[in-house]
Formats: structure tokens, C-alpha cells, sequence
């Protein structure tokens, strides 16, 4: 059952370290909002030297931890995720799989016992299917993910990821996915691997690219998003949040302007460069698990599939209007110069301060 909670009662954001955590938190915070961040230990909380939130430490794999991260929350963000774009090992598999599906279902069931009024769920564009003839088709909501296709196990952990939240709505919970697609813009306090891939740009540690696109969001978009879906989605709906479609060579015209920097050299063809990160993946998960993977196999598939998002539903049911990736990419650009990331010489500095606001957008109700 819901309980009536007081309209300055904390609203919980798990996952508030990173990128969209980070985005959404700010957002609220200039909102005026009471706001708790769920962390796990020993995580970095940079991104909240500045603004005043209540602290709670939990981790989505230990049920009985979260009951106190929910007693008298009035609503809930539920952005936390194991982000991979690798297959791993059977243990890395298994942590996505109890990170992305299980601690989504205990948070929620926690969050039913407490009465909390209604939970976002953070769900990924990777979730949602495409056409298998043309996956450059713009893909909606009602396209369901395709299961035999090669998917990571990120990817289908995401996928069972909505089911949980499906699961809950039929219960009488209010609950709903709101999908992310790449993020851009500040409040990268990780990095995340887009903006790790701008520093290596300015720094020209870049020699080679595989053409392909995607489709992105601004940091200020996926906040705004998370708001309006609070305010004004209906339960057991998923909304696609996404601003614009770029290619890397759309993206690298923006940074030779803004950055100063040459684009790589060397553009390699996903189709020759596939089996050698095969390969490569295979080896390092074998020899070196730890070690990090930067042009992982299912980033190159999901690069040369050009997939491009509908965001129909968001506009019209929301009343979402994307905001401009340039000026996001601007933002990020500043963001990481002054984290003292970008050393290189050659590179221009920002052209715009890294303290813009998280959003110029007026404040949403979000009361439930």
C-alpha cells in the first residue's frame, strides 16, 4: 500500500555517482528537492562535494540492506546499473545479472513494502529491438529486443531488467522505465566511455576509428526525462529519451572545431576489425579478466548498426524537447579540462565554463 508521505519527504537516487546519477542528483537539487543518494562503499562521491544530499550506503545485491535507503522516501530513481559492453567471465556475467536484474527487483519490492509512491527505472536503448532488415529504422517502444540475435550480457540484463518492473506494476506498484541512450555532457565524474574517448582525443592518443553511429543523449535531456516521466508518466510505461543520431566522423567535425585536434588517421572497417576484437576480447578475458577493454566486439556491432531512436511517445505523452548534443559535447569538453583530463598542449580551452547548470528548464513538480 502507498503511504502519504510530506511533500519535503527525500526522494532516493540510486546510481547518483554516475553519469545520469550525477546529472539527475544536480537536477534535483536545483530543483529545490530533498534528495538521498544511494552509494555503495567505498564509491566515489565527487560529484556531491557541492550540493547538499543525505548519504546511504547499500548494496542492490543484499536485500535487507536496502530497507533503510527507502523508509521515508516519497519516490525513487532507480539509475544504478552495471555498465559492460564485454561477455567476461562467468563471474562478471553473474554480477551484471544480480547488480541489473535482482537488486532492480529487491529495490522494488523494498520500495513496495515501505509504500513508496513510484519508482523510475533507468532502462538502456539497447533493451529495445530494431528491425532486422533496416536497424537504421527509428526504433519506439513497442519494438521488443530481439533474443537471437548476439547480445551482450549487459544488453540482456536490461532486458529482464523491464521485466521485473512489468512484474511490479502488476502487483499494484507504480513503477516505469525511462531509457537512456549514450550520454554526453558533464557531470562525467568516472569517466564514462564517451567522454574517456573525448580526453584520448584531445590528447591525441586516438589513431584509428571504426565508422559507425549512434544514438545520444544529453546529460540535461536524461535528467529532464527522469522529471517529466515522475510528474507525468503512466505506470508500466517505457519512455525513449534520446537528442540526436550521430556518426563518429558527425562527431569528430565537432571536435576538430571545438578541440583543435585532428581526427585519427586511420578509419578501419568494422567487418576486418570484428574478429580481431573477438579475438582480443577472448584473450584478455582469458590471461588478464581486470584489465580494462577499450574497442570491445559489442561496440563494434553496435556502431555499424547506425541505430537511430523514436522518440514520439516521450514528446507528446511528457512533453520532452531534446536540448542540442553540440552544446552537451561543449559542456563535456569543459568538464573534463578542468578535472585537469585534457593535457595535451595543442588543445584549445573550453569555450564555455564547466559550471552551466544542470538545466535552464524550469523546475517540475514531481510531488507523488
Amino acid at each position: 500500500m502507498t503511504k502519504t508521505h510530506a511533500k519535503d519527504a527525500p526522494i532516493l537516487v540510486t546510481g547518483a555517482a554516475g553519469h545520469v546519477g550525477a546529472n539527475l542528483t544536480h537536477r534535483l537539487v536545483q530543483d529545490g528537492a530533498r534528495v538521498r543518494v544511494l552509494l555503495r562503499n567505498g564509491e566515489p562521491e565527487t560529484a556531491f562535494e557541492h550540493i547538499d544530499v543525505e548519504k546511504v550506503y547499500a548494496d542492490l545485491r543484499d536485500e535487507r540492506s536496502l530497507k533503510a535507503a527507502v523508509e521515508d522516501v516519497q519516490s525513487i530513481f532507480h539509475v544504478a546499473s552495471m555498465v559492460s559492453t564485454i561477455d567476461g567471465t562467468p563471474e562478471h556475467r553473474r554480477t551484471i545479472y544480480e547488480t541489473n536484474v535482482l537488486g532492480t527487483r529487491y529495490l522494488l519490492r523494498q520500495a513496495r513494502a515501505a509504500g513508496v509512491g513510484r519508482t523510475i527505472v533507468t532502462g538502456s536503448f539497447s533493451a529495445v529491438g530494431y528491425d532486422l532488415d533496416r536497424p537504421e529504422i527509428p526504433a519506439d517502444e513497442e519494438r521488443g529486443f530481439y533474443p537471437y540475435h548476439r547480445a551482450m550480457p549487459y544488453e540482456r540484463s536490461k532486458t529482464l531488467q523491464e521485466h521485473e518492473v512489468l512484474k511490479a506494476v502488476a502487483e499494484g506498484q507504480d513503477a516505469m522505465v525511462v531509457t537512456s541512450c549514450a550520454v554526453v555532457g558533464g557531470h562525467d565524474y568516472f569517466p564514462s566511455r564517451m567522454g574517456h574517448t573525448m580526453c584520448r582525443f584531445a590528447n591525441r592518443e586516438l589513431n584509428a576509428y571504426v565508422p559507425g553511429g549512434f544514438e545520444f543523449v544529453t546529460g540535461r535531456d536524461i535528467a529532464e526525462g527522469h522529471v517529466l516521466a515522475m510528474a507525468k508518466g503512466r505506470p508500466g510505461q517505457k519512455y525513449i529519451i534520446a537528442s540526436q543520431f550521430m556518426t563518429l566522423d558527425d562527431i569528430f567535425d565537432v571536435w576538430e572545431t571545438m578541440i583543435g585536434q585532428p581526427r585519427p588517421r586511420f578509419k578501419l572497417s568494422p567487418d576486418v576489425l570484428l574478429p580481431l576484437a573477438e579475438a582480443g576480447s577472448w584473450l584478455m578475458t582469458r590471461f588478464r579478466p581486470e584489465a580494462p577493454q577499450l574497442l570491445t566486439p559489442g561496440a563494434i556491432r553496435r556502431l555499424r548498426l547506425m541505430r537511430h531512436a523514436d522518440t514520439t511517445k516521450a514528446r507528446t505523452e511528457l512533453g520532452f524537447r531534446p536540448t542540442s548534443v553540440e552544446e552537451a559535447f561543449a559542456e563535456a569538453y569543459a568538464f573534463h579540462w578542468e578535472r585537469g583530463a585534457i593535457t595535451h598542449p595543442d588543445a584549445k580551452p573550453p569555450a564555455v565554463p564547466q559550471s552551466i547548470p544542470a538545466t535552464s528548464r524550469p523546475a517540475v513538480q514531481i510531488h507523488a
